[in-house]
């Protein structure tokens, strides 16, 4: 990675940042993948990277996990410089990545076991944060099956645990809940969640659910061609995109007729009864269509609010064709 300041500490700024990037790139060949991407990441909190595939992700991640080097930028990930503290920030991350790290030749147990081992914990301390895993992810009654047995679901959990044996302060979780049924991915999200509230953990999340992302994430950033082109919470992100509406249904033409020639901007449906007046969703503005409504006298049966949701968000920023010169290379999975 090229340092792009004269001179830098070893430390990040004095800040409550678990992490912070500035200008990261990254090309492969003549293939351009990250393009000066910043990041301020709280420490405590559920930050979330959306993108579609080829977007830079999985290259964000494998960045700030050492895995790689950036071509230029900085980083400070758990108060350590990217580069110049690699072993450090090594000390106090975890990555679980899209593909399971679990061995299937061993048992539950044994793959913590072996993790506990490469932590270098004596056998006694390893064995005590084993059996702590297992329980705390609902795996000691298979603690001793081979893994190759398990669910989807438990494979991740116990990806997860493993991850954990280090007590890393910040996690890597690249696409953890692909190709797990609804069920298992609603229990991984209660794991992510106890992490968090109990534990202090810094998660960071790459995700092709977009539910999740509302769901988990306290922050959220949209990867397009290598770029951040927007960031904050999942309601700011919802707020930028218009079709925001508040759909009104009429007892009959008259009352229909009468409110349609008060709301002038609303698209009317004869056919339905019903009026759909363009709303951004806020408390204010709902309060003024039903004291409009009430003025009026019209009739009205039922009214529901429709806001953007974060796949309209997702489709609206990153619709756009791909810039010539920057298509994303075959060695980006995400």
């Amino acid at each position: 990675m090229t340092a792009t300041r004269t001179s830098a500490p070893t430390a990040a700024p004095a800040t409550a940042q678990a992490i912070t990037a500035t200008g990261l790139r990254k090309s492969y060949g003549d293939k351009l993948v990250l393009d000066g991407v910043d990041l301020s990441i709280a420490e405590g909190t559920v930050f979330a990277l959306l993108g579609p595939n080829g977007a830079g992700k999985t290259t964000t991640v494998e960045i700030l996990s050492t895995l790689i080097d950036a071509d230029a930028g900085e980083a400070w990930v758990a108060g350590r410089h990217l580069t110049r503290s690699a072993d450090a920030v090594r000390a106090a991350i975890g990555v679980t990545g899209q593909f399971s790290a679990v061995d299937n030749l061993l048992t539950a147990e044994e793959n913590l076991l072996l993790m506990t081992d490469l932590h270098h914990l004596d056998r006694r301390e390893g064995k005590r944060r084993a059996r702590d895993l297992l329980r705390r992810f609902d795996l000691s009654e298979v603690a001793r099956k081979s893994a190759v047995a398990f669910s989807g679901g438990m494979r991740r959990k116990l990806d997860l645990a493993m991850t954990l044996v280090g007590n890393p302060r910040i996690i890597f979780l690249d696409e953890p809940t692909t190709g797990l049924d609804p069920r298992s991915r609603r229990t991984m999200w209660e794991i992510i969640r106890d992490l968090v509230a109990n534990d202090g953990v810094t998660i960071f999340l790459t995700t092709q659910y977009l539910e999740e992302a509302d769901q988990l994430a306290d922050r959220i950033a949209v990867l397009d061609h290598g770029r951040l082109i927007a960031e904050g919470t999942a309601d700011e992100l919802k707020q930028r995109i218009p079709g925001g509406h508040i759909r009104v249904r009429f007892a009959d033409a008259g009352a229909l007729g009468a409110a349609a020639g008060i709301f002038g901007t609303a698209t009317r449906d004869e056919d339905s009864l019903t009026l759909q007046i363009p709303s951004d969703g806020s408390l204010p503005t709902l309060r003024a269509v039903l004291d409009t409504l009430e003025s009026t006298g019209a009739q009205a049966e039922s009214l529901t609010v429709h806001t953007p949701d974060l796949d309209d968000v997702f489709l609206t920023l990153t619709g756009q064709p791909r810039p010539a010169g920057t298509a994303a290379p075959t060695k980006e999975n995400a």
